[in-house]
């Protein structure tokens, strides 16, 4: 009975490796950030991949500032809403979001230039079917992201920028406290992680998960356009994490920097690619295998790396063909 037991598992496992194209090194590893007892280079470490040489944090600080110093609207113009300085930002958000998931896009999917490799799943996106806004995978994506993911990232730019503008929202300055002005740029993808966790759970809420999420859900299977691609309630919630500098004093660089990151890293940790190679090497992490997981499965991994809320709250997939088994466990006695 045991061998037969073990055989059933063996052939579980096989099963859920075979869903993959590509699977990366797992368990999958959670921010040592919060581990217990603290372990300060591991924690480095991790900060070290995410912040030194070609990283995705690294990049979006240098595209922040450049934003400020040749594409921003001098902050005495918000202080009255206009028409040409909004336009402005709209403008640059609707360039940068062209330019990201659809370069990726172009890169991944219509010019293959990596054909499979370091792909997670074998199947490509879906060019017909009912389920998408004009029976078009990459058409739904491309709409919702564009139409109403820019628009209302543009809207809370201009909120908070008008805000900082007129004194209701606090205005931090690099000589007031330079310390912190670096501190913020580490903190803000904790903050935005701890944020998107509590979000994504209320979004997993039967009534707004038909209502709004399953717009999202479309993609079982994701493509760059498919990070941004959401409901217009889902972007008002999804965006509403710089709300706390309203509280929190910023610059607008970090402004900046916190709506090009969940913007931009929508669409790079939707690429369905683990990275880019060059020379047979991933020299620049893209998507995550984390999230590939939650929409395969729906029913894991809710929040991000960064702060280890599925871990603490029992809805983790580390990428193991054990802790698969274990989550269709959990799926069978909740639905009993």
């Amino acid at each position: 009975m045991e061998n037969a037991d073990a055989r059933q598992s063996d052939g579980e496992q096989d099963g859920f490796a075979r869903l993959w194209n590509h699977r990366p090194p797992v368990p999958i590893q959670t921010s040592p950030v919060f581990s217990w007892p603290p372990a300060p280079i591991k924690v480095l470490r991790w900060f070290a991949v995410r912040w030194i040489n070609i990283a995705e944090n690294t990049i979006l600080v240098g595209l922040a500032i450049v934003c400020w110093f040749w594409f921003q609207p001098p902050m005495e113009e918000a202080k009255q809403f206009a028409v040409g300085w909004i336009a402005q930002i709209y403008l640059r958000n609707l360039i940068l979001m062209v330019v990201v998931p659809g370069g990726l896009h172009l890169f991944f999917y219509s010019a293959r230039r990596q054909g499979q490799r370091l792909k997670y799943d074998p199947k490509d996106l879906k060019a017909k079917s009912r389920a998408f806004t004009f029976n078009s995978q990459v058409l739904d994506n491309m709409f919702w992201t564009l139409a109403s993911g820019v628009t209302f990232w543009t809207a809370f730019e201009v909120l908070m920028f008008w805000a900082m503008a007129n004194g209701y929202a606090p205005f931090l300055l690099w000589s007031q406290n330079p310390v912190w002005f670096v501190a913020l740029f580490l903190l803000t993808p904790i903050w935005i992680s701890f944020h998107f966790y509590w979000i994504h759970r209320l979004l997993h809420w039967p009534p707004l998960y038909r209502m709004a999420h399953a717009l999202h859900h479309r993609n079982t299977n994701v493509g760059p356009w498919s990070g941004l691609s959401m409901h217009p309630v889902e972007h008002v919630l999804f965006f509403s994490s710089v709300l706390i500098h309203w509280i929190v004093a910023a610059h607008p660089i970090h402004i900046m920097f916190q709506m090009q990151h969940q913007a931009l890293t929508a669409a790079t940790s939707h690429t369905g690619f683990e990275g880019v190679l060059v020379n047979d090497k991933n020299r620049l992490a893209l998507g995550t295998f984390h999230h590939q997981l939650h929409h395969r499965f729906f029913e894991c991994n809710y929040g991000n790396l960064d702060v280890p809320w599925d871990k603490w709250f029992g809805s983790f997939h580390d990428g193991t063909s054990q802790a698969h088994k274990k989550m269709k466990q959990r799926r069978r006695i909740s639905e009993s």
